[in-house]
């Protein structure tokens, strides 16, 4: 729910908007800094919403740089690809095998982005029929990363160059064997790396020490469309596509999105409009047929509705196709992503929605215990990475098992999951607090066995006596760095909003902005002085309400989740008519329909109090 200062004012320095220094969530509050004459000469040239062009100011957008960023295009933002290092060289290669008819082998990664990025592999070389074979490795019996079985299997079934898809940028053991055997590999990767690189044809990797390209928010998906270009312009040059048609890489936008929204990359520059041209393939989900079959038919069976956004991949669409490398094998989230049956697709949409209801339910067995585990060490209070640690966690939930202590005890989470002496790990971190290079770090001093990542997510492994020392490192690497980022972490609204303005339209309005997500955060306004009544719980986990200005106007509100927590206190204890200030986003009310829209409460305060 946070988010980091907009400007390098800190936040202490700050006065805090609408007098809200500590709020039910522990925040203080600051309006993010806008230009005022900047925002009305918006309004004047450009006709936007007031609240738009504060949103659009916020953001740092110039006057005479509105229009690009309402409206960007791939054109004005996709760079010469070759500008990633060892893109040539790959392309080079790829060409080579394609014009020769060489069989390509694809090892992926079992999640959202490995997954895109070999579907989005597979239907390049499908399209040229170019003869593949795709392997996604079994999370719980293969683990991470590139292993020297797989890489058997798809040379014995005829591939003469190995396509390894967001792994293989730290994986020196196995292509250091591949290389041996006469086996030639190229990697397409992101994560963090260091020199000396393993031995390939070619890695590309925009997080390579010696890249300048400055591509660092790719994910393996937008690396992979990327390398795609620059394979399409070598296959060109070489006249390949005399008489045959040139696979049109803006249809695989879609994937592309995916992997980028999922893989939680900054939405900024080329990635956000990577991201943006993705959405438009899909269309609308309501009345719109068009873009990838599987992404649509997972909409489908998550009741998704309007036009396609970020949000439908990270809480709806991606999720379940997690589900299958989390529970199943990955191997249906290919199939789904691959297939142009739209009858195999529901089916398939079908079975991941069940694996991903069968994951609610082990992820919610680890989250209780993980809980427990962090109250016994210093829940909220201490201000260092957190870790936990159970027998016979399964791997594939421990990932959102921590993600969800990271916004509970607002501290660098990490879960292990251990069988026997063996334990795997994954971790998601603060704002500011880099966990892969801490990660990587521990791994080079013989800490941890293995293990990387990026700044906000890690993944590791190591053995059960490893565990103390591994506690005590990270907390004297990191602690410092944790407290700095928990001063930062106010709450950073874009304004207050009447409820007069909370419709569907406006909602659509805002959307102008998008697509939200990491860097580019959804607008959060607060509402001032507002009463709260018939206010119910649902579910025994949410609570919904109705807010009354003091005009006397009413807009429907919902908190979810929220149900034990302070917010939730503070919500149920306004019954006796206090003022309260909210801070949330406004929402389309699908329910209602027409042009109604709900305001989803995310911190609030006392008004009283507060001022």
């Amino acid at each position: 729910m946070s988010s980091t200062a907009p400007t390098s004012m800190p936040a202490a320095d700050r006065e805090a908007f609408l007098g809200v220094t500590h709020s039910a969530n522990g925040r203080v509050w600051h309006r993010k800094d806008i230009d005022a004459r900047a925002v009305e000469a918006m309004v004047q040239r450009y006709d936007l919403h007031p609240s738009l062009a504060e949103v659009v100011s916020a953001r740092g957008v110039g006057l005479d740089d509105v229009r690009a960023f309402l409206s960007p295009t791939l054109k004005d933002n996709l760079v010469d690809p070759s500008t990633l290092a060892d893109m040539d060289k790959a392309a080079g290669r790829l060409a080579d095998a394609i014009v020769a008819s060489e069989t390509i082998g694809i090892f992926g990664d079992y999640d959202v982005d490995g997954t895109t990025s070999s579907a989005i592999l597979s239907r390049y070389f499908s399209a040229l029929h170019v003869p593949h074979h795709v392997h996604l490795p079994d999370r719980q019996a293969e683990g991470y990363g590139p292993n020297l079985p797989a890489f058997e299997g798809l040379v014995e079934k005829g591939a003469s160059l190995i396509l390894t898809a967001d792994c293989g940028a730290t994986a020196h053991s196995v292509l250091g064997e591949a290389a041996t055997r006469g086996w030639e590999v190229i990697v397409l990767d992101h994560h963090l790396m260091e020199f000396p690189a393993p031995p390939a044809v070619a890695i590309v990797n925009p997080n390579r020490p010696d890249d300048t390209s400055g591509l660092t928010n790719l994910s393996a998906g937008g690396v992979v469309f990327m390398t795609l270009v620059a394979l399409n312009r070598a296959l060109r040059q070489r006249g390949f596509f005399e008489g045959k048609k040139e696979p049109n890489l803006l249809a695989w936008l879609d994937l592309v999105a995916l992997s980028l929204v999922c893989d939680v990359m900054t939405l900024k520059g080329l990635t956000r409009v990577l991201v943006r041209q993705g959405l438009k393939v899909l269309g609308d989900f309501d009345e719109a047929r068009s873009g990838n079959l599987g992404i649509r038919a997972l909409a489908e069976t998550a009741g998704a509705k309007g036009a396609a956004q970020a949000s439908h991949f990270g809480f709806q669409v991606g999720p379940r196709i997690n589900a299958a490398g989390r529970i199943g094998h990955a191997g249906t989230a290919f199939e789904l992503l691959t297939t142009d049956d739209p009858e195999r697709a529901m089916t398939l949409a079908e079975r991941l929605q069940d694996l991903n209801g069968t994951r609610q339910g082990v992820e919610k067995a680890v989250q209780d215990e993980a809980n427990r585990d962090a109250e016994t060490k210093g829940g909220r209070d201490i201000a260092a990475p957190l870790i936990v640690a159970g027998e016979g966690w399964h791997p594939g939930v421990i990932g959102i098992v921590a993600g969800r202590l990271k916004e509970k005890y607002d501290r660098p989470s990490i879960v292990i999951a251990f069988e026997g002496e063996d334990g795997k790990g994954s971790g998601r971190s603060l704002s500011g607090v880099d966990l892969g290079d801490a990660i990587s770090k521990a791994v080079a001093e013989g800490v941890i066995t293995g293990g990387g990542g990026h700044p906000m997510a890690a993944g590791l492994s190591l053995k059960r006596d490893q565990l103390p020392a591994f506690e005590a490192f990270l907390s004297d690497l990191l602690s410092d760095a944790v407290a700095t980022a928990r001063e930062n972490q106010a709450l950073w609204l874009d304004g207050v909003l009447g409820i007069g303005s909370m419709t569907r339209t406006f909602c659509e309005t805002l959307l102008a902005a998008g697509p939200f997500g990491n860097g580019n955060p959804e607008p959060r306004f607060a509402v001032e002085n507002v009463r709260l009544t018939h206010t119910k719980v649902l579910k025994e986990r949410h609570i919904a309400c109705t807010l009354q200005d003091k005009m006397g106007r009413t807009a429907r509100a919902i908190c979810f989740g929220c149900v034990g927590d302070p917010l939730g206190d503070l919500l149920l204890d306004a019954g006796d008519g206090r003022l309260l200030h909210l801070a949330g986003r406004v929402k389309p009310d699908d329910w209602r329909g027409g042009d109604c829209a709900q305001f989803q409460i995310e911190d609030g305060a006392d008004a009283t109090n507060a001022n």
